[in-house]
């Protein structure tokens, strides 16, 4: 959009289109800012504020009554409410790194996608939807032994386990399913997972915490905490169309949409606004770790 960009990130890191430094985490990130920086958009909390104009992103959920920055946004309306703020911009797709999908294609499996070690992300409630729907399921992002979880063996010959899968295979794995299962337990803050999988026209099963009432509209897929009612939608997969659920992403979650929705941010702490009227904290303190999930 004609902006000059510079990326600091760590050691290995590249880009083609921008200038990329190294950050020294030893040294004060004040001092590594080029001087020929107009803003400074964070990706990492700030433990004080910069004398530029700068703005911070929180991508992940807050467990305890910390307070943000006044000029922290979120990823998220949900993700911003639970933080008494009113200001967020929505994760954008790079579309161009996802090819374009094949919607007419033989589809003959569910997949799972996110870090299955986490318990919050419910692997096994999405085992548990497939088996009774009596699909296979491909799981991106995990393996059968799972040594972080204790020690969990995945005996059941239907479950496919892809390991932590990225770039054109990850990509092919998605485009060859016919949806999502995503039966998260905790408030999703936008869930990158259920866009990625929307855009190769799969609708998305999952459970209605945090952003995905927002997202996961009835058009798009199901929302359930109840692995009967999750199990039952699964039957009348069909009646969903990929192509909208592909053009859905296209039309609200691309890159460029994400880049138009920061530039008004932006414009308000060059004028010296600030983002909120105050600090941002959790309206709830200390959430429950785990939200229900009824497995009957």
């Amino acid at each position: 959009m004609g902006h000059r960009i510079t990326y600091l990130v760590d050691k290995g890191s590249n880009c083609d289109f921008a200038r990329v430094l190294i950050l020294d985490p030893a040294q004060a990130l004040e001092k590594q800012i080029p001087d020929d920086v107009d803003l400074v958009h964070s990706h990492i909390p700030l433990t004080s504020p910069l004398s530029k104009p700068y703005l911070i992103t929180l991508h992940g959920n807050s467990v305890d009554d910390q307070e943000f920055d006044i000029n922290t946004t979120f990823i998220s309306r949900n993700h911003a409410a639970r933080h008494g703020s009113e200001v967020y911009v929505y994760n954008g797709l790079g579309l161009e790194e996802y090819g374009k999908p094949d919607l007419e294609r033989k589809r003959d499996y569910l997949h799972f996608l996110g870090k299955a070690a986490w318990r919050v992300k419910n692997l096994k409630g999405a085992m548990d939807i497939a088996r009774e729907n009596g699909t296979p399921l491909r799981v991106l992002g995990g393996y059968r032994v799972n040594l972080k979880m204790g020690i969990r063996i995945t005996l059941d010959r239907r479950v496919r386990f892809e390991g932590m899968v990225g770039g054109e295979h990850k990509n092919r794995l998605i485009n060859g399913s016919r949806a999502l299962l995503f039966p998260v337990l905790w408030e999703e803050p936008m869930g990158l997972a259920v866009v990625e999988s929307l855009y190769f026209g799969c609708p998305v099963f999952a459970t209605p915490y945090g952003a995905l009432p927002e997202i996961v509209t009835p058009e798009f897929g199901f929302l359930s905490n109840k692995k009967s009612e999750l199990v039952e939608a699964l039957n009348h997969l069909d009646s969903y169309d990929r192509k909208k659920c592909h053009e859905y992403v296209c039309d609200n979650f691309a890159s460029i949409h994400m880049a138009r929705n920061f530039l008004p941010l932006y414009e308000k702490v060059l004028n010296g606004e600030k983002l909120n009227p105050r600090p941002p904290r959790l309206v709830e303190s200390f959430p429950p770790k785990f939200l229900p999930w009824y497995s009957d």
